[in-house]
């Protein structure tokens, strides 16, 4: 049997993109329509944005750890959030985790070595732009980054939250995107990390300049490996 695969889901379209991934590639390992039992919580977008932008990340933690243990009282044996920039609370949550619970941005890095990657572009929100939940899984591994400069950094952040969260997916948006990623390269970065879950829905593999490591995506596939014992 799988193991139950908990999600604290923070903006509804990077929680969707995660669970829909899990479903889907769970039938080719578990067969026909299977997939791991996913339990799925979360509070209102509005409520981390008040604590986000206040920078109380230990409010952060909080709403967090309650999702967990609302999880974990429902029977999930693991746990994922996919949202990238939430991550930056880890240090609040230290050892109260209820359950075993992967971090997104362990698993991009863990693939950015796999595939051998020298330094890497970051794209997300402007507070994960400019925190610190990539670099220091990066510096782990000996992989540099880079980010955009400010004013690019405030235009990915706002095509996120004006756009990206609604579902709403602007050709306009996606050839900023593209040329963003293009200068990146320009830069010396050799792969670029969606570190937005929401990013995905407008970037795929064949409208980078680069290639991508879709944290959305590895994330699920991180979790569906552990749920299944290593099958994935």
């Amino acid at each position: 049997m799988a193991k139950q695969i908990g999600i604290i889901g923070v903006s509804a379209e990077g929680a969707t993109l995660c669970y829909r991934t899990i479903c889907s590639e769970g039938a080719p390992l578990l067969g026909r329509y299977a997939h791991p039992v996913l339990i799925m919580h979360n509070f209102p977008l509005n409520q981390y944005m008040v604590a986000i932008q206040a920078g109380r990340w230990d409010q952060v933690a909080e709403l967090m750890l309650t999702s967990a243990q609302i999880l974990a009282d429902a029977g999930a044996e693991l746990l994922i959030c996919p949202d990238n920039t939430v991550h930056e609370a880890f240090d609040w949550i230290g050892d109260r985790a209820p359950l075993p619970w992967l971090h997104i941005a362990d698993v991009v890095a863990e693939e950015a070595a796999r595939q051998e990657y020298k330094q890497l572009g970051i794209l997300g929100t402007r507070f994960l732009m400019e925190g610190p939940v990539y670099s220091s899984k990066l510096a782990e591994r000996k992989i540099k980054h880079r980010t955009p400069p400010p004013d690019e950094r405030q235009r990915i952040n706002a095509i996120i939250f004006d756009e990206l969260v609604y579902g709403r997916l602007e050709e306009s948006s996606r050839a900023e995107f593209q040329q963003i990623i293009t200068r990146l390269g320009k830069k010396g970065c050799d792969a670029v990390v969606l570190g937005c879950t929401e990013i995905p829905l407008l970037i795929r593999e064949g409208d980078s300049p680069l290639p991508i490591l879709d944290s959305t995506r590895l994330l699920a596939r991180a979790a569906l490996r552990r749920a299944t014992g290593g099958k994935a």
